[in-house]
């Protein structure tokens, strides 16, 4: 994928059971990639992610990967680069945590903010070190809405996320000329396994609908991709509300 505009032939998916990563791999697939790494702890349903993908004709591989880890995240990520160039990397991994629980244990809050930024920018950093060095490539960082604004039902999760935003953009900055790209995406609510039993909030998206956009953003090379669109000015016009006037919000 050395023009920038191109679509992946090899991808490597950072958080490999995740079901955004796995739904833009299988439509990567569908539009020509053939070889797909996936990255996480190893486990029967990593070994399965892999199979589905197989069965789509994938030359797809595993590798072990762990976010809380950031001191193997180097050897981890040099292992899948020295096997060939990744056109692709995803960083698709991070926990939603339980923000009642949370605020009551900070260790578990910790944890989300360890995986959600500090394993992010670990990972996110050596990822975009090997792109450099094979001169090309694109980063895509999967943020959310949530980091926009601090919400009282999720700042825990927020936060950790405005925090990977924030880094995701100087480091787009910092790569710029560079022939690697970062983009960064910021869904709304995602209907998955792991939001199953939550209530569902206004413009709530599918796995399938980002990974449509992350093919759309990657097409016109965006650098930020709101899924869906409408979240933009919905997303801008919250930010500036008035503090007393957000609270009062049923967010």
């Amino acid at each position: 994928m050395k023009d920038a505009l191109a679509l992946p032939q090899s991808m490597l998916v950072l958080g490999g059971t995740s079901e955004i990563g796995l739904a833009t791999a299988r439509r990567l697939i569908a539009r020509g990639a053939r070889t797909v790494w996936l990255a996480g702890r190893p486990s029967p349903a990593l070994e399965q992610a892999a199979e589905s993908l197989r069965a789509l004709g994938a030359d797809t591989r595993t590798v072990g990967f762990d976010a809380l880890d950031p001191a193997s995240h180097e050897t981890v990520l040099g292992k899948v680069f020295a096997e060939g160039a990744i056109d692709l990397v995803l960083l698709a991994f991070g926990v939603l945590g339980d923000q009642a629980h949370d605020e009551r244990a900070p260790l578990r809050a910790v944890r989300v903010a360890q995986t959600n930024y500090t394993g992010a920018v670990s990972a996110g950093l050596v990822a975009a070190g090997a792109l450099q060095a094979q001169g090309h490539g694109a980063l895509v960082v999967l943020s959310a809405t949530a980091a926009e604004r601090a919400r009282r039902v999720d700042f825990i999760y927020g936060s950790s996320k405005a925090g990977l935003d924030t880094f995701a953009q100087g480091l787009g900055d910092a790569l710029y000329g560079t022939g690697v790209r970062v983009m960064v995406v910021r869904p709304g609510f995602v209907r998955t396994r792991a939001t199953a039993d939550l209530p569902r909030e206004p413009f709530a998206t599918t796995a399938a609908a980002v990974a449509t956009a992350i093919e759309l953003g990657l097409r016109r090379g965006a650098e930020t991709v709101w899924v869906p669109g409408v979240l933009r000015p919905v997303t801008a016009a919250l930010r500036h509300l008035p503090r007393a006037l957000f609270r009062r919000l049923p967010l």
